[in-house]
């Protein structure tokens, strides 16, 4: 009888790869060290599907670009800048997506020379908190990065609205961008980016993803721009945008495509605004009200009238109460999120109603709800879908929990 000994080295190097690929990039980086026929098998490009090489670009490194090239790595984020960036463009010509977020030495004449020719496969480019980055560089990002469809401008705080304009002229397949606290910018650069200004720049009219957190020179005018011009747009963030009121929630509420809403901190929304959501034709997922002060109970009601097919609902520290729920719960059918922490006018009461009639939630915060006692916390532990129950100040004692 014949027997065979089975070992791992018996294994075709396909098979390792496959087994290689389920690792995390530490331990992937670990096996290549073992011996020639696992670092042979580590390289095969389907172990490093996806992964994206953070890097220290500090003394000259020539085996370091061959080497991710090799792997099929196209993702790259740099950890700190010592070098210059050409090194890795030039390194790397088949990069899909760049991330330099925090790499505050960054300037416009690092990433001009950098960026000297088209670089088709690029579609991700995150500049976060690259302050001294400023509109020249939008315009060579403009210019040689026609393919970009992710541009992360979060704290860019020297970009102006000429900055999209050249954004708004060059980028045509852009679906996502942060501007958030580009407190330049203003109507006029919105106006750009949803194609107003037809004779200098086509606009971005394929953006799903815009978030303006924080743009504090913007008003309602920018909302009638987003609604008339943006009008694939899936996901708006307007949190901390004290500028724009009520009258803009007329603009929003007939973007069909909408399915998320931030208005967090909007300061002068009120009921008023919710009124004109709900009576528009928006298909909304999700809605962040938190700490709109002006926000009560007669939201809840026109809530459940119109935007009954929320999944998730936040209303942390919103002047809400019992009577409020007890308007909205049994329209919520899809609600699978709530937050109303902070919102310390809720009882028990609120939380009963909660408990018989919203028996999809997954997840409700009751952080700083001091009126709540253990009686109404165990009618919310016994939902039957609930995986998050956020306390925050209130503890409940291992005796008290409900088992």
């Amino acid at each position: 009888v014949w027997k065979m000994e089975t070992h791992i080295s018996c294994l075709f190097p396909e098979i390792l790869a496959m087994i290689f690929s389920y690792l995390d990039v530490r331990d992937k980086g670990r096996v290549a060290q073992v011996c020639t026929a696992w670092r042979d098998a580590s390289y095969h490009k389907s172990v490093w599907r996806g992964v994206e090489a953070k890097l220290h670009l500090r003394r000259a490194n020539p085996s370091l670009f061959p080497s991710l090239q090799a792997r099929g790595i196209r993702r790259v984020q740099i950890l700190s800048l010592r070098r210059s960036l050409s090194y890795v463009i030039q390194g790397m010509p088949n990069i899909e997506s760049l991330n330099l977020s925090g790499c505050y030495n960054l300037t416009d004449n690092g990433l001009g020379h950098a960026f000297v020719q088209e670089i088709p496969s690029l579609r991700v480019l995150n500049l976060s908190l690259c302050k001294q980055i400023t509109d020249s560089s939008l315009g060579r990002i403009a210019q040689y990065l026609k393919n970009l469809e992710v541009l992360e401008l979060g704290g860019c705080s020297n970009i102006t609205n000429t900055g999209l304009l050249l954004i708004a002229w060059g980028l045509h397949r852009l679906k996502s961008l942060n501007l958030r606290s580009c407190r330049h910018v203003s109507d006029v650069g919105i106006g750009h980016l949803a194609g107003m200004t037809r004779s200098a720049a086509e606009g971005c009219l394929s953006l799903e993803y815009l978030t303006l957190q924080d743009c504090q020179k913007l008003t309602d005018l920018s909302l009638k721009h987003i609604s008339k011009g943006l009008t694939k747009l899936k996901v708006l963030n307007l949190s901390f945008c004290g500028g724009i009121s009520d009258a803009g929630m007329i603009h929003l509420s007939h973007m069909t495509s909408l399915w998320s809403l931030n208005l967090r901190s909007c300061d002068n929304i009120s009921d008023t605004g919710i009124m004109h959501l709900a009576m528009g034709t928006l298909r909304l997922s999700g809605l962040d009200v938190s700490f709109c002060d002006k926000i009560g109970d007669q939201s809840l009601a026109y809530i459940a009238q119109g935007l009954y097919q929320l999944k998730s609902l936040s209303l942390c520290s919103c002047h809400i109460s019992d009577d409020g729920i007890n308007r909205m719960v049994r329209q919520m059918h899809e609600l699978r999120t709530l937050n109303i922490g902070q919102c310390v006018r809720i009882t028990d009461k609120g939380l009963e109603l909660i408990a018989d009639h919203l028996t999809q939630l997954t997840g409700i915060d009751l952080y700083g709800c001091t009126k709540i006692t253990k009686r109404g916390l165990e009618r919310i532990t016994q939902l039957p879908c609930l995986k998050v129950l956020n306390l925050g100040l209130w503890q409940m004692t291992e005796s008290e929990k409900v088992r």
